[in-house]
């Protein structure tokens, strides 16, 4: 086994492995052990009873924290005319359609949101091998594909985080920074995870949200109350 650092075993130090934590005890637990020197990101990993493999457990969606992320955002839209001009002026940094794929195609690939209107979307489909394992494919379940891209744009900058199960049923996402307050990061916290008990699938069977834990990019994991969370009734 190998051996645990000094820092980590302090970070540790007061956090009970086994046990479930009020939400915003959780949240102070984690952000008085955030001593990185640089402001961390808060993230939560939500264990799901879905079995992804199967089309109708698939969770995907999108939730609009209410203190946004902390995140600088860097947006590409692919879009034409007034489109294309109602994007930049709601601050997308980068906006094209034919010039914009060369430039993705060619490997250069300098944002972390992509969004299109419906129109272009044949040619952004020629894209899909290069932003479909970046989880930058456009698409209109999360509002990527829309003729608003001046409110998608919006969104995405003011703190839009989408949100995918994973292969084990596992959602991860950041919520916020560690320099948040308290009350912000549990408000963004209970809306992500009512974002995701909403985008429920049809084929979830049994408990649908079963474990809650949160931690920072540099510290320890601590579990979380799901009743402080959310409401039981909505977790089944």
């Amino acid at each position: 086994m190998s051996n645990v650092g000094k820092r980590i075993r302090a970070a540790r130090e007061g956090i009970d492995p086994t046990k479930l934590y009020p939400l915003a005890e959780a949240v102070d637990l984690i952000k008085s052990r955030a001593k990185a020197k640089f402001d961390e990101t808060i993230e939560i990993a939500l264990n799901l009873g879905v079995d992804p493999r199967h089309a109708d457990q698939m969770v995907r969606g999108v939730c609009n924290l209410p203190n946004g992320s902390g995140r600088t955002v860097r947006v590409a839209v692919f879009a034409r005319g007034a489109r294309a001009d109602e994007a930049k002026a709601a601050g997308a940094d980068i906006v094209g359609a034919e010039d914009l794929l060369e430039i993705v195609q060619g490997g250069t690939i300098e944002f972390d949101r992509c969004i299109a209107t419906p129109d272009l979307m044949p040619l952004v489909g020629r894209l899909g091998k290069v932003l479909g394992p970046r989880g930058l494919m456009p698409n209109p379940k999360v509002g990527t594909v829309t003729m608003d891209v001046g409110g998608a744009v919006k969104a995405a900058k003011g703190g839009a985080v989408e949100f995918r199960v994973e292969k084990a049923g596992i959602i991860h996402g950041g919520i916020g920074k560690a320099s948040f307050a308290t009350d912000k990061l549990v408000e963004n916290i209970r809306a992500f995870t009512d974002a995701v008990v909403k985008a429920k699938p049809t084929g979830a069977k049994g408990t649908y949200l079963q474990r809650i834990a949160i931690s920072s990019t540099m510290g320890p994991g601590v579990k979380v109350e799901p009743s402080t969370v959310i409401g039981v009734e909505k977790a089944v």
